[in-house]
């Protein structure tokens, strides 16, 4: 590197080159070894390929936070307020996946601070104790669940007292997946991973559901083709 690029950060303390690479390398396989975790120990229906890509990215991000906080309290708060601003915007559909985020954070850290240990043994036992919490109850397989359905409710309804009366007469089965407030708290979305009895019945569901009071909008597609 040019001597009028390090000559700025002489003062500090460095770290080797080749010492920064090899950690943010291990941290990539070990943020992979998580992503891996996470695919093979959550339903097939709630894996997100672009979640476990975060939580590899996740996991390189913080092996470098680490690396940069060091020893110092003062880069640490520094650090925390900078962080501070970033929100995002999708929210975490199931806690379980928010364990995975701390998961990946805690691993990226180890390697960081030079702990490797921590991460391989942590990634053993977590990974033992989610896939042992996983075959206690497997849902149902998105092939015997094809379709998403998305209602819309006001505020204050009761969803399944309103949409069972639709749905036991046009789907074979269900399975709730999410409920969310929407439009700054007035209304209430509820999400089904659902089976109709006949292609037809599709069509019926929804007029069906259109014709139910408090009901402001419906949307059923495959799940194959979400988004």
């Amino acid at each position: 590197m040019p001597d009028f690029l390090i000559a700025p950060f002489s003062a500090g303390p460095r770290i080797e080159p080749l010492l920064v690479l090899e950690r943010l390398v291990i941290a990539m396989l070990f943020g992979g070894a998580v992503a891996l975790v996470y695919r093979r120990t959550r339903p097939p229906d709630d894996v997100v390929s672009s979640f476990a890509v975060t939580l590899v990215l996740l996991t390189i991000l913080i092996a470098m936070v680490t690396q940069v906080i060091g020893d110092s309290i003062a880069r640490a708060f520094s650090l925390v307020g900078a962080l501070s601003i970033v929100r995002f915007r999708t929210v975490v559909r199931d806690t379980q996946d928010t364990a995975y985020v701390i998961f990946a954070v805690v691993v990226g850290m180890a390697i960081g601070a030079s702990d490797p240990w921590v991460a391989v043994i942590g990634i053993g036992v977590v990974g033992c104790a989610a896939a042992i919490m996983r075959n206690r109850r497997q849902p149902p397989p998105s092939s015997q669940l094809p379709y998403l359905l998305h209602v819309r409710l006001g505020l204050g309804r009761d969803a399944g007292e309103l949409l069972s009366p639709a749905l036991d007469q046009h789907a074979l089965k269900r399975r709730l997946v999410s409920m969310a407030t929407a439009r700054q708290g007035m209304s209430i979305d509820v999400s089904y991973r659902t089976a109709l009895k006949a292609d037809e019945s599709a069509a019926e569901l929804v007029k069906a559901l259109n014709l139910v009071d408090g009901v402001q909008g419906v949307a059923l597609q495959r799940a194959d083709e979400e988004d």
